[in-house]
């Protein structure tokens, strides 16, 4: 028999002890202060390890860039540390790790960031680099070409994951010719992109009357202010134009989008609607109801679709509220063969959220990992800063990091089923589907009786056994093609396409081999069609999808079980 005191150890131990009450937060208060240049100074003392972090951020971001030229505050942020007028880019990195200090530039839809950090040793000489990267960089020709390159590959590689494809029609569909509506650049406005555009588009756009500096280490508020002087003092003041942007499309009513991957084992689903602003009252409302419905591997999302059903890895939510407007979505990826089902639970969750009131338990697990984690996240410098930039950058109001946890601790099971009804409205939500449109589309139009199907360059498509809708005299001939292969490599070929008795037949030479191509549609511009070819010894059918414009023809080969290929052209 066991002593009485292990029986006592064991029951001790099924039982889970109790949290501890909350601690205070502690955080020193940021000393602000303005330049007459309209240059915002944020500074947080903080001696406890001899380092410094900065953040010297823009706004708004890529919701900036002009007509048809997007990803330009991309390109510009990631060549700000390539060359300044006294430093190459070499020499920028050499003096950075010499100092065994962090410089970088980046962006978003919202603000741009140039950041940094040191031993506080060496604050004036990372300062120094800071303000010189942001006010003289030259955009060197050389880094441009390679950057429009690295760019222009990096692109190649999103297109051939289905989580881009579906981020890409959901954003397009959702914002209609907001800017939010791109979410990558495009081939052609990067290659149209030159070194005295960067130059103009950083004197109009890196202004400090649209700039906040924020500090956070072990520095003091007046050597931050005499070094912004000092380093900022004679920059000038620029435009700050008042930002409207085209409404985003209302949805009425549901509707399905299907990116078409023929092939593909898996399909990735998004649902999702508009949603609130970050500065919207109901944001920790809603940050609790989607803790609850989808922001983990405890959600309701995950516990169905995965632990019970078993259709995904993981199944989520994601609540995307920014400063012009904001989305609340569901996704997953899962097998093919349980898209429907998948849809199914999906909708389901969805419904519960908004028809029935959480359980007790539910709120208050959420409200304590959301309280819980939150002071994580602000226990280093980096941690610290990045929660101020945001508040800056968004219009946070400055008690926001002290109130944080009290404002999602008064949330309620009421308010979580009223902001439910109101911010998630799966029956005027677009269901972006990216797979097998073969295989799905039936199971699709279960649950919309709008579909449309695109191929994956977004190009509209024809389903199979469609007729084609226009004369196919423009599209015979000869088209001398570049495919180009994931790896960067650029393989010539060329495309013969034949006006037969029973429609469009053709075929596809090239360092690989002859390819016929056959079971082709035709709709006004875009051409569909599937090739047959040998690869590695085996017979093989892939799927071809391209638009003509004129003289010109771009699009792409998707081989099942390859990286997409993508082929562009002109007639011969």
């Amino acid at each position: 028999m066991l002593p009485s005191s292990m029986h006592i150890t064991e029951d001790f131990r099924r039982i889970a002890p109790s949290p501890l009450p909350p601690r205070s937060l502690n955080l020193p208060n940021p000393t602000e202060s303005t330049l007459s240049n309209g240059l915002r100074l944020v500074v947080v003392e903080d001696h406890r390890l001899p380092l410094v972090s900065l953040r010297l951020a823009f706004y708004p971001g890529s919701v900036k860039d002009p007509a048809g030229r997007q990803g330009l505050t991309g390109i510009m942020a990631n060549l700000l540390t390539e060359g300044t007028k006294t430093r190459r880019s070499r020499q920028i990195a050499e003096e950075v790790a010499l100092i065994g200090a962090t410089l970088s530039a980046g962006s978003n839809s919202d603000y741009l960031t140039v950041a940094a950090s040191a031993l506080s040793d060496y604050s004036s000489r990372i300062f120094e680099l800071l303000a010189d990267v942001t006010l003289n960089p030259t955009f060197p020709e050389e880094e441009l070409v390679l950057a429009k390159e690295n760019t222009k590959q990096g692109l190649i590689q999103q297109r051939a994951q289905p989580s881009f494809l579906a981020s890409e029609q959901t954003a397009r569909v959702l914002f209609g010719e907001h800017p939010y509506s791109v979410i990558s650049p495009t081939p052609e406005s990067i290659d149209a992109t030159t070194q005295a555009e960067l130059l103009e588009f950083h004197r109009e756009t890196i202004v400090p009357n649209r700039a906040s500096l924020i500090v956070v280490g072990d520095i003091n508020f007046q050597q931050v202010l005499a070094e912004a002087e000092k380093l900022f003092g004679e920059w000038a003041a620029g435009e700050d134009p008042e930002l409207k942007f085209p409404a985003p499309p209302s949805i009425e009513r549901r509707s399905a989008y299907v990116v078409d991957r023929p092939g593909s084992e898996q399909t990735n689903i998004v649902i999702a609607n508009h949603a609130i602003k970050r500065t919207d009252p109901d944001f920790f409302p809603m940050l609790v109801m989607h803790t609850v419905l989808g922001a983990n591997a405890s959600s309701r999302l995950f516990m169905n679709l995965r632990e019970e059903k078993g259709y995904t890895y993981g199944a989520y939510s994601s609540l995307d509220a920014r400063t012009f407007g904001g989305t609340f979505r569901a996704s997953a990826e899962v097998r093919t063969e349980v898209t429907g089902a998948a849809l199914h639970e999906f909708f389901y969750e969805l419904d519960r959220i908004r028809n029935e009131d959480v359980s007790e338990k539910e709120l208050h697990d959420a409200i304590a990992y959301l309280t819980g984690v939150f002071p994580i996240r602000l226990e280093t410098q980096e941690g610290l800063i990045d929660q101020l930039t945001q508040m800056k950058m968004l219009g946070l109001p400055s008690d926001y990091l002290h109130t944080y946890r009290e404002q999602v601790a008064a949330i309620s099971r009421a308010d979580i089923r009223r902001v439910a009804v109101e911010h998630v409205t799966p029956d005027k939500a677009v269901i972006v589907i990216v797979g097998d449109s073969a295989a799905i589309l039936d199971e699709v139009r279960r649950f919309s009786q709008d579909v449309e199907l695109f191929d994956s360059n977004g190009n509209r498509k024809a389903e199979k056994g469609q007729k084609a809708s226009g004369a196919t005299v423009e599209f015979a001939g000869t088209w001398n093609l570049a495919l180009k292969l994931p790896t960067g490599q650029s393989v010539p070929a060329t495309l013969e396409l034949e006006n037969q008795p029973d429609g469009i037949r053709g075929n596809v030479k090239s360092q690989f081999g002859d390819a016929e191509l056959s079971k082709v549609i035709v709709d006004g511009q875009n051409l569909q069609g599937e090739l047959s070819m040998a690869l590695m010894g085996q017979k093989t059918r892939a799927e071809v999808g391209a638009i003509i414009d004129g003289e010109t023809i771009k699009g792409s080969i998707i081989v099942p079980g390859f990286p997409e290929i993508h082929l562009e052209g002109s007639r011969a």
